[in-house]
């Protein structure tokens, strides 16, 4: 167990993550490469990250930008504005690939691969990890401390604090056995604060198009009872450029982060941040050092550069 270690004042960590997959999600999610998905993917580098920067930007807002290095590789200009901006990014595969769907020794080929990609586009090396798919395969946690990765943002054992998450052992006709925690802190994920499923229309697949007042009252109802009713919360919703960057997303998207900006004690931050905000049980030389930093001067945002 553990507890987040909010800055003096603040009262809930607010992570407004992006997953920018562009074209690689239409590849790795839906094998549907043809030109009017590609167009899909293109939107959302030409057109959503600059609507999100411009947004954050107006809100102060810092936050971290999951993307698979086939974006940074097809889209390397709007990956650079990301960074000029100071956002930090995390790892999302490569080519949007769903790990329980390959095999360890691929699943392990693709995370280098998009290591390669941010090194070599954007010399850094992302701190954590989000599964494509928001799902692991048997290999996956293994993977992710393997390569040294801080944090993860890809399960849903809690809704609105970190933890760590355990390996479990699966049984049919007797009860399931947990097993060790691992030393990745996980920053959940949540399909209810995901734009994709209820907004993105994929024809033959998924209807999308909901009602944006209900996803409105939706987010921001959960961060409510983040807000009044959690202690150290974690409130972190996932958009995706392609789908919040448009016109009549942005607006309602736009009146959340307005309403959670006028909150007080609200902290905007990376998952990173978090991350660096996190304390284990006992650890009492790492609560000193985070009251001896903050005594100071305020924690630095954390960026991923090296």
């Amino acid at each position: 167990m553990g507890k987040l270690v909010l800055p003096e004042g603040k009262k809930i960590a607010v992570n407004l993550g992006v997953d920018f997959d562009a074209q690689s999600l239409w590849l790795g999610a839906f094998n549907m490469p043809s030109p009017a998905m590609m167009a899909r993917g293109e939107f959302g580098a030409a057109v959503g990250v600059p609507r999100l920067l411009d947004l954050y930007a107006r809100y102060d807002v810092k936050t971290t930008f999951f993307v698979p290095g086939h974006t940074i590789d097809t889209f390397t200009d709007a990956c650079r504005e990301i960074q000029s901006a100071g956002h930090e990014f995390g790892h999302h595969g490569y080519y949007h690939e769903n790990p329980t769907k390959i095999e360890r020794e691929t699943e392990r080929r693709l995370i280098e691969l998009a290591l390669e990609s941010f090194d070599r586009q954007l010399g850094i090396r992302p701190r954590g990890y989000r599964s494509p798919y928001w799902d692991y395969s048997e290999s996956t946690l293994d993977l992710v401390e393997e390569f040294g990765f801080e944090y993860d943002s890809s399960l849903m054992a809690r809704d609105l604090v970190p933890y760590r998450p355990r390996r479990w052992k699966v049984h049919w006709e007797r009860g399931c056995v947990a097993g060790r925690a691992s030393s990745v802190l996980e920053i959940p994920v949540n399909w209810y604060l995901d734009d994709f499923p209820p907004l993105a229309y994929v024809g033959g697949l998924q209807p999308g198009m909901q009602d944006t007042e209900t996803i409105f009252r939706r987010w921001r109802d959960i961060f409510d009872y983040g807000y009044q009713r959690v202690d150290g919360a974690c409130y972190a919703p996932a958009v995706h450029p392609q789908i919040i960057g448009q016109a009549h997303h942005i607006m309602w998207y736009e009146r959340l982060v307005d309403y959670i900006a006028s909150k007080d004690g609200v902290w905007f931050a990376t998952c990173g941040d978090i991350r660096d905000a996190w304390v284990d049980d006992d650890d009492d030389q790492r609560l000193q050092e985070l009251d001896d930093v903050r005594g100071v001067e305020e924690a630095p945002v954390g960026s991923g550069f090296r």
